[in-house]
């Protein structure tokens, strides 16, 4: 049976997930480059010391246990915020209190993306002097959420979601402390795999879900299909809105950079499936038609953005079809970033010569004035020659002419190169004959 706690409520009353928190290092899963005994955080413990950090994963992989376990380790006190609801007046309570006991604090600040600068700079005096030793928590990547004096102070340390092997062992962990209250309580192993699967990396959801199944049967053997039922899949891991956002873009980005069709495919359905706005995938593809595929093949360009008309005509989930075509196109599709790569040569060119004049033949010259200050003089009309070709400078005076787009030997692009060599050798003809 479990112990009472001092309200005289049974310990089934308090969260599994808190109830099962490790209490020494060497019970914290999926973390092994810091529970391992070389590890430096290892060492750290070992001698007492508490860092300030952050600490930076998904939800459920260890953040508050490791925060916990640093400071009594250090026997240290250890102080709780949410940064969701506390502000300069709680931190600022903290520090008296540490002040007025002559010790420093171990400060465990949730959701620390969520101080904005003025909060994060609040920090920083009594970090520098020992006052508090800060231990923040994000979901967020903190190189965008968190400005570069606190990050300066603190070492950041990535966490990862626990994998099914890592979480089966906190499952049967659980199983073992319910089963001194009920016997009869168990999964059988296709359910307890199962289970590990659908909590996607997430301990504490594991655990809720299992005391789920508990409280609704406890004399019982959970099996597959009792617990499929039961309990739903834990919810898709992407955030539209925060580091998933990205991490999946980019995701879909390279697959079809890599022409990988079938993982173009998989991180599209992903993001929608998430919640991803079609949208916004479909401006993301128009990009991706003129980065990667550019001129190899200017069909794609046009594709993508009749994939977004459908979309704006249909809308979900008819609309998302268009979206696959195009993402199945774009990734079938020749390569080239060759018009990407002269945009941005050419904008460099632009910035570094912005004082340079246009040429006084190519100036326009729609008044009598202009006409008599030089303007159009010397220009040479293309359509006046037999094949349209001139011998004609373009680019400013002090310029000699620069080669911004390299055409690829790729799709549609070779025809240009073949154009782009020809036109070549055919100025430099008229420049012979000019000379002769």
């Amino acid at each position: 049976m479990f112990p009472e706690t001092k309200s005289g409520s049974s310990q089934l009353d308090v969260p599994l997930a808190y109830r099962l928190r490790p209490s020494c290092l060497q019970d914290v899963q999926g973390q092994d480059e810091l529970t391992d005994k070389k590890s430096w955080f290892a060492a750290a413990m070992k001698e007492g010391r508490a860092v300030s950090c952050i600490f930076w994963g998904p939800p459920g992989v260890g953040k508050t246990t490791l925060a916990t376990l640093m400071a009594e380790a250090a026997n240290m006190p250890f102080a709780r915020l949410s940064a969701v609801s506390a502000g300069k007046k709680e931190v600022q309570e903290i520090v008296n209190k540490a002040k007025g006991e002559n010790r420093s604090y171990v400060l465990f600040l949730d959701e620390i993306h969520r101080f904005n600068k003025a909060q994060q700079d609040v920090l920083l005096p009594y970090i520098e002097d020992g006052t508090l030793v800060l231990v923040g928590a994000t979901t967020e990547n903190p190189s965008f959420t968190l400005n570069n004096a606190l990050l300066s102070r603190c070492r950041v340390i990535v966490l990862k979601a626990l994998d099914a092997p890592a979480l089966e062992q906190v499952l049967q962990r659980a199983i073992n402390v319910l089963q001194e209250q009920e016997q009869d309580f168990s999964l059988d192993h296709d359910a307890l795999q199962w289970l590990g699967k659908a909590s996607d990396g997430d301990a504490r959801y594991a655990l809720n879900a299992l005391q789920a199944l508990f409280e609704a049967g406890t004399s019982r053997t959970w099996h597959l299909s009792d617990v499929e039922q039961q309990w739903l899949r834990r919810q898709s891991k992407y955030d539209r809105n925060g580091d998933g956002h990205y991490d999946f873009i980019s995701a879909l980005h390279k697959s079809i950079r890599s022409s990988d069709v079938d993982a173009a495919c998989y991180w599209l359905a992903r993001m929608l499936e998430g919640g991803e706005e079609p949208l916004y995938l479909a401006r993301r593809l128009i990009r991706i038609a003129t980065e990667d595929i550019g001129l190899a093949d200017p069909k794609a360009l046009s594709l993508c953005l009749d994939a977004q008309r459908m979309y704006e005509a249909l809308g979900s989930p008819e609309g998302e079809q268009g979206l696959f075509e195009a993402v199945i196109y774009l990734a079938l599709a020749p390569k080239s970033n060759a018009a990407y790569m002269a945009e941005k040569a050419a904008r460099k060119l632009a910035k570094e010569t912005q004082d340079l004049d246009v040429p006084m033949h190519l100036k326009n010259a729609p008044s009598k004035l202009m006409k008599e200050l030089g303007h159009g003089e010397g220009y040479q009309y293309a359509h006046h020659a037999a094949d349209a070709v001139v011998d004609q400078h373009h680019f400013p005076e002090e310029m000699t002419a620069v080669s911004l787009f390299e055409p690829t030997e790729r799709g549609f692009e070779r025809t240009l190169r073949e154009r782009k060599n020809w036109l070549e050798e055919r100025r430099n003809q008229l420049r012979k004959e000019t000379k002769i």
